[in-house]
């Protein structure tokens, strides 16, 4: 990870999301590509046929038929049965997941993904979905925010955001992505949408939390994965109109380990080469299971990633 601009860090639910942007998210709701039964009343359209408010159709009736469906008004004008169908209504679990190690705080990324899952959680909470959130390091330390609904819980979850903000990750760990996401899945019914928000610039690397996820629960979760990065990341020819040059002693921010380099072009385009490398096996890997994966800069503006990336890629509608 390359170290990039620092912004300050919002101290309040306006800062963190504010007004403006809520206005804009209220016309938004999560989508899934799956179907799930729900544990509670929701606002989710199924397309399973039950007995909520909103018609769907007519279907001839067959004895054993509930007496109290069938559509008067149509037998008084065909002088047949017919039973009225219902559009059933289900409730969906969302589940945010925030990755909180030391790599995220560099370049806003920490800052760009916990602005990111207050509107997440925003468009789930109007909406009535249940709502999960939950946090990690690379010491596989776990947070959870048990499970709320409702424009009421907005607060709750801007508070736990905003305290997540002002912890400081351990300075090295040694536990994998995947004992992390274990413990997360081992919180969750495995049913839902999940969306991890990341740099995936993990040690140890992704495929066992990744394959962890994916099988969550009977494979019951939607997952999209959000990989963010600095702008200096994505282009490290950034740093050296910053004056990065020479001769340098870096030290990972998650491992403490210090490597002694000479940042040159060649450098950078060997950087750059491993980048892509990097994006397109995380990109493949998620693909083979089924995952939306999507890349975005720290400095994107949240407002625009929601309405046009996410509805693009059929995150939200």
């Amino acid at each position: 990870m390359i170290i990039g601009q620092q912004s300050p860090k919002p101290a309040s639910l306006d800062a963190l999301l504010g007004p403006e942007l809520m206005g804009r998210l209220d016309r938004l709701d999560i989508l899934s590509r799956k179907i799930f039964a729900g544990k509670l009343p929701g606002e989710r359209r199924s397309k399973k046929r039950g007995r909520s408010v909103e018609f769907d159709d007519f279907r001839p009736y067959v004895a054993g038929d509930d007496l109290r469906h069938i559509d008067w008004n149509v037998f008084a004008r065909l002088d047949r049965l017919f039973i009225k169908l219902f559009r059933e209504e289900e409730d969906l679990s969302v589940v945010l997941v925030l990755d909180c190690s030391s790599s995220m705080e560099t370049g806003d990324k920490s800052v760009f993904a916990h602005r990111l899952a207050m509107a997440l959680g925003y468009v789930a909470l109007v909406n009535q979905n249940r709502l999960s959130v939950a946090r990690f390091d690379q010491s596989a330390t776990v947070e959870q925010l048990r499970p709320m609904r409702g424009r009421r819980s907005i607060q709750r979850l801007s508070d736990f955001l905003l305290a997540s903000l002002e912890l400081t990750p351990p300075v090295s760990g040694g536990a994998s992505f995947g004992d992390s996401i274990r413990k997360i899945s081992r919180g969750q019914g495995g049913r839902g949408v999940l969306i991890l928000l990341s740099d995936f610039l993990y040690e140890h690397g992704w495929t066992q939390g990744l394959n962890d996820l994916a099988h969550a629960g009977g494979s019951g979760f939607d997952v999209s994965c959000v990989q963010i990065l600095s702008p200096e990341e994505l282009d490290p020819t950034l740093a050296f109109s910053r004056g990065l040059t020479g001769d340098l002693r870096l030290i990972d921010a998650e491992t403490g380990r210090a490597a002694e380099v000479t940042l040159t072009r060649t450098l950078v385009r060997n950087y750059e080469r491993r980048l892509t490398a990097l994006r397109e096996d995380l990109a493949r890997d998620c693909s083979a299971r089924a995952m939306r994966y999507l890349l975005t800069p720290s400095d994107t503006d949240v407002g625009a990633f929601m309405l046009d990336r996410l509805r693009q890629r059929r995150v939200l509608g």
